[in-house]
C-alpha cells in the first residue's frame, strides 16, 4: 500500500466555507474515491490554510486516474479551486506538492524484529 501525503494553500478567508464542505462531501464523491482506491483519506487544516491531506492507495496513479475519469471529481475540482492558492492553473487534485515520508513506525518496527544478516555463514550450512 503506497502512502501518501501532500500540501495545498487554502484561502485564508475561505477557511470556514472550505471546513463546511467537507463537512459534507457529496455521496457520489464519497463513493468515487473509495472505489478507485483512496484509503484511509484524511485531510487536516491549519488556522493559517495550510492544508496537509493523507491516503493509502494500492497505485497513486491508478487512483488518480480512476478519479479522473469520473465525472463527479471534475464537478468537485471545479467548485474546488475556488478554495487555494498558487495551483498556477492545475486542479487540486492535480496541483498539490506531494510531501516525502521519511518516518513510518511499522516499518522500522518491521525492521527491528526482522532476522539479520550479518554476513557469516553457519558452520551447520557447509
Amino acid at each position: 500500500m503506497e502512502r501518501v501525503c501532500f500540501q495545498l494553500q487554502v484561502r485564508p478567508d475561505r477557511l470556514e466555507e472550505y471546513a463546511l464542505r467537507h463537512r459534507a462531501v457529496w455521496p457520489e464523491m464519497l463513493e468515487a474515491l473509495a472505489a478507485t482506491g483512496w484509503h484511509n483519506y484524511s485531510l487536516f487544516l491549519r488556522e493559517d490554510g495550510l492544508l496537509i491531506g493523507y491516503f493509502e492507495t494500492p497505485d497513486l496513479q491508478t487512483a488518480t486516474d480512476g478519479m479522473d475519469a469520473t465525472e463527479v471529481n471534475a464537478r468537485w475540482q471545479r467548485e474546488m479551486a475556488e478554495f487555494f492558492v498558487d495551483l498556477d492553473g492545475a486542479r487540486p487534485d492535480t496541483g498539490f506538492r506531494r510531501l516525502a515520508e521519511v518516518f513510518h513506525l511499522e516499518d522500522q518496527l518491521e525492521e527491528t524484529t526482522r532476522p539479520r544478516d550479518n554476513g557469516h555463514t553457519d558452520k551447520r550450512d557447509t
